[in-house]
């Protein structure tokens, strides 16, 4: 006997997939499992079966057409077809805990796709699904491209994708959630990533930084940004928000810095905002390696920094870096591109976004 994996379109009516199964039947094929995908144009039916070893792809396509069966869909399956597909999601979401970078493989291996790809731009439409192409949105920005020559994908497929994808980006997010950096002057501070119910934080953080600092900050008088936009800022559509908090032992800590790394097409605007207390203490620093990390691992081009060109302490921070830049000049305010290293996935596909487990780490 040999395995063999048959896709067929049935329409959705009572009986025919029983026609189906019969005209199988009669050439002594056994079906193993089968999956109803929906769709609009009838139940796409994927069957894993044991046939005689005599019988062949074509008396099998044979044998789908005379069970009314069509855009058929034939390959023989190794052994490892014989998990159901609960059992394949569960192992290929037990992968990604173990190591989230490896969206692209995973991807690779739930669809049989011949490549998958990564594009720093978010996807737009229903991504082709039901077609050669799939296009998922991969929630900490860009999107994956998927093609596969055959069969063709379904929206239960696509449903599948897109849940494993969101749940490889919320891994990263956990994986770096919490980082304790230990300062020169050997103070103590807290780095995770913002949420919206971070705004009152983030407000003291406003009010506790000098018109100079907050000035420099968002270079332009409005210095004070309003609940709606500081929620846009802690939660960006693309990108991440870090918070640095502090406070004496057994107080609550309050929020003394926020850096931003925000998405926009293949490149990443960068900016800090350090509690006047706070600078000058190796926190920016700190701060902006973390967020350039987190930028190469997603994939980014390039991060952008507008500076004023008298912001002193910010031009040496970027200069710790020890990282290539280009600086443009317009008037007073300088534009720092900081290039970064577009790293190739393991499958050839998707950059690799390496997860950094929250950890105790000294600045230097």
């Amino acid at each position: 006997m040999a395995l063999w994996r048959i896709r067929a379109t049935v329409d959705d009516r009572p009986g025919y997939l029983s026609v189906l199964t019969a005209s199988l039947a009669l050439r002594g094929v056994n079906i193993l499992s089968v999956q109803v995908h929906t769709t609009e144009v009838g139940a796409v039916d994927d069957f894993l079966v044991d046939a005689p070893e005599q019988v062949t792809e074509a008396e099998l396509r044979a044998a789908v057409e005379r069970g009314r069966g069509r855009d058929c869909w034939v390959a023989r399956s190794g052994a490892r077809g014989l998990a159901d597909e609960p059992t394949r999601l569960l192992g290929l979401a037990g992968r990604l805990v173990r190591d989230p970078e490896s969206t692209g493989a995973a991807l690779r291996t739930l669809l049989n796709a011949d490549t998958v790809t990564w594009r720093p731009t978010p996807t737009t439409g229903s991504g082709g699904v039901g077609g050669a192409t799939m296009l998922l949105a991969d929630p900490a920005g860009g999107g994956y491209e998927l093609c596969r020559r055959e069969p063709s994908f379904t929206p239960a497929e696509y449903a599948r994708a897109q849940a494993l994808v969101e749940l490889a980006a919320t891994l990263t997010s956990r994986d770096t959630e919490r980082l304790t950096l230990v300062l020169p002057d050997a103070a103590e501070v807290s780095v995770r990533p913002a949420t919206a119910d971070d705004v009152p934080g983030v407000r003291e953080l406003h009010a506790g930084c000098s018109a100079r600092t907050r000035q420099r900050r968002y270079l332009s008088g409005a210095a004070d940004p309003s609940p709606t936009r500081l929620r846009r800022l802690l939660e960006p559509a693309r990108g991440t928000t870090l918070l640095a908090t502090a406070g004496p032992d057994g107080a609550a800590e309050s929020v003394v810095a926020m850096a931003n790394l925000l998405g926009e097409g293949d490149e990443a605007e960068v900016a800090l905002l350090v509690r006047d207390d706070w600078q000058r203490r190796g926190l920016g620093t700190a701060l902006l390696r973390r967020l350039l990390g987190y930028a190469d691992r997603a994939g980014y081009a390039a991060a952008l920094l507008h500076v004023q060109s008298e912001n002193t302490p910010m031009l040496r921070t970027l200069r710790r870096l020890d990282r290539p830049t280009v600086v443009d000049r317009d008037g007073g305010v300088l534009t720092v591109t900081v290039p970064l290293v577009r790293r190739a996935a393991p499958d050839g596909g998707a950059p690799a976004r390496r997860a950094v487990p929250a950890q105790r780490s000294t600045v230097s």
